[in-house]
């Protein structure tokens, strides 16, 4: 601010920016009362060489810093801000998150590689990016484990290092796990010490997934299911075996518009029957990320088929690659949607203990990423007619519908296509209850919305198309009141272009804007030869309905009103 130092304009406008930073706020650690996500214990503020003065929390700001707290660091000073990141480093930190994942990567991989091994790709992604979050100074560190522990899945042994320890698997080139693991110390430590707790750890651990696993697999997947009853969805809504029942009942209802054959209905329909048997085994209830992966293994120990035992775990991914996961994914994603906001669990801007954000998403994605064609509204209708709490009012479908369409807007956005093509794609006049069909709009509107052809096609539909918005016409064009060839040219090239979108695939915007492009230089002959507002009543009204018919072209595909320039 003009005429006022930075230190004194800074000393008060930084506690209201901290206290404005959007981080976990469930803890209050002292008489301040003030809630962040982990203890404050000290602020260093600096502009230049001069301390910016305020209290937080309780706590001054200051100069005086502190070293990795494993390593009983003493607190050092830091003469002025350009210092900052040296002073850092000469206690041994690493400031930088890219550096520190870098590092971690490195030393890992060089680790792995000295047993023949490598770290997996799937473990470079967020767990790297965890721990480089975590340590302020990596000191990666290679431990061993049993090899009889490698007779257990493999999504059980990385699940129980990524998860509950945060350490990288080592597979060999073959992409089998290797029995060892990188840990990762912060800062300098005792590495054998170190290597030895971590190694008895992860030892008990595996231990006990074993147990699970010779326990539960004493037994089929089936002979969970009973104990479902005592696993509660949501009061009003049931149990897990109540909703599992459901999914059985909503797979048949959408088992033709999903393009189910009889096979894949019936691998379907089981899939569902056994969905969510695993969730009251030892293995998950210990281990809950292994949802569906493990009612996967167990299926298949239990004698069922390929396609039921992978649609038990598909049901839980956005990109399912058999029919009945895709199918088992959709069915239990809608079911929890109408049921929650039937009993009025719909999420709250502020919170969603349901995930049905989530869900929504999940719906989006498994109908795009298999491109299929699926009319949501009609779905929604299927899926609250076996609802336990009845009658599913039509507001309440109204709202899921919207709440979906809302999350398929923003999904749309997200992946750089603009406002005013995703508008067209999603609007009810378009087919905004179809995902799929949105997402093939908005790509074939994004190819062709800003070239010179597409603005001259767009300008002679809306002058068909704004004419007529408001209007109510009724009856059908009679050729007899045609006054000028103009006229009949129109009428004709309409024709041509509606029996062409009759025979082309259902709802294609490359047909449609084929037809409209041939229509253009009858639109703009037409509206160059005649009146359309004629004096003659009949006359003007059947002008009217010709152009109707014309506007009408887009509908169920693509509302063009809401191109810019439109």
């Amino acid at each position: 601010e003009e005429g006022r130092p930075a230190v004194e304009v800074l000393a008060e406008a930084l506690p209201g920016l901290i206290a404005g930073i959007p981080w976990p706020r469930s803890m209050r650690w002292n008489a301040s009362n003030v809630a962040f996500g982990r203890p404050i214990r000290w602020i260093v503020a600096l502009v230049g060489e001069n301390v910016i003065p305020f209290t937080y929390a309780g706590v001054p700001s200051g100069r005086v810093s502190r070293g990795i707290r494993s390593a009983g660091s003493p607190d050092f000073e830091i003469e002025g801000a350009g210092a900052y990141l040296p002073s850092l480093e000469r206690q041994g930190i690493v400031p930088g998150v890219k550096d520190r994942r870098a590092r971690i990567l490195d030393a890992a991989g060089r680790l792995a590689e000295e047993v023949g091994g490598r770290i997996p790709e799937s473990a470079q992604g967020d767990l790297l990016d965890e721990v480089a979050n975590l340590i302020e100074s990596p000191t990666p560190i290679r431990g061993a484990f049993e090899e009889k522990y490698l007779e257990l899945p493999r999504e059980v042994l990385v699940g129980v290092m990524k998860k509950h320890q945060r350490y990288f698997p080592v597979e060999d080139a073959n992409g089998q796990l290797l029995p060892h693991f990188i840990a990762v110390a912060n800062g300098a430590v005792d590495e054998a010490v170190v290597r030895h707790g971590n190694e008895e750890v992860l030892r008990a651990r595996y231990s006990d997934a074993t147990f699970f696993w010779n326990r539960d697999t004493q037994q089929s997947l089936e002979a969970f299911r009973p104990r479902l009853s005592g696993l509660i969805f949501q009061e009003q809504l049931g149990s897990m075996l109540d909703k599992s029942e459901r999914l059985e009942k909503i797979i048949a209802a959408l088992a033709d518009d999903l393009g189910l054959d009889t096979v894949s209905r019936a691998d379907a329909e089981r899939a569902a029957h056994l969905a969510k048997a695993d969730l009251v085994t030892e293995m998950v209830m210990d281990f809950t990320s292994l949802q569906g992966i493990m009612g996967r293994y167990y299926a298949r120990l239990s004698g069922e088929d390929e396609e039921v035992s992978r649609a038990i775990e598909e049901q839980y991914r956005n990109d399912p690659g058999t029919l009945p996961g895709v199918a088992l994914g959709l069915a239990d994603r809608l079911d929890s949607l109408v049921g929650l906001f039937a009993v009025g669990k719909a999420p709250k801007s502020n919170a969603d203990p349901f995930a049905q954000r989530r869900a929504a998403i999940g719906i989006i994605e498994i109908l795009a990423h298999r491109g299929l064609r699926l009319d949501l509204r009609w779905a929604i209708e299927a899926v609250a007619a076996v609802q336990p709490v009845q009658p599913v009012g039509d507001g309440v479908k109204d709202d899921v519908l919207e709440f979906i369409t809302r999350r398929l807007e923003q999904w749309l956005l997200d992946r750089g296509f603009r406002p005013d093509g995703v508008s067209a794609a999603i609007s009810p006049a378009a087919r905004g209850h179809d995902p799929a069909g949105a997402l093939e709009t908005a790509e074939q509107l994004a190819r062709g919305v800003e070239t010179e052809e597409f603005e001259k096609t767009l300008t002679a539909y809306a002058r068909s198309a704004r004419i007529t918005r408001n209007l109510e016409l009724s009856g059908e064009v009679d050729e007899c009141l045609f006054e000028r060839e103009v006229e009949r040219d129109l009428w004709r090239a309409y024709q041509e272009a509606r029996q062409a979108l009759d025979a082309a695939e259902p709802r294609d915007f490359n047909a449609l804007y084929a037809q409209l492009e041939a229509l253009r230089p009858a639109i703009d002959t037409f509206f160059d030869g005649v009146l359309v507002m004629a004096e003659d009543e009949r006359v003007r009204h059947n002008r009217l309905l010709l152009l109707q018919r014309i506007a009408d072209l887009t509908r169920g595909i693509v509302d063009l009103s809401a191109i810019q320039g439109f």
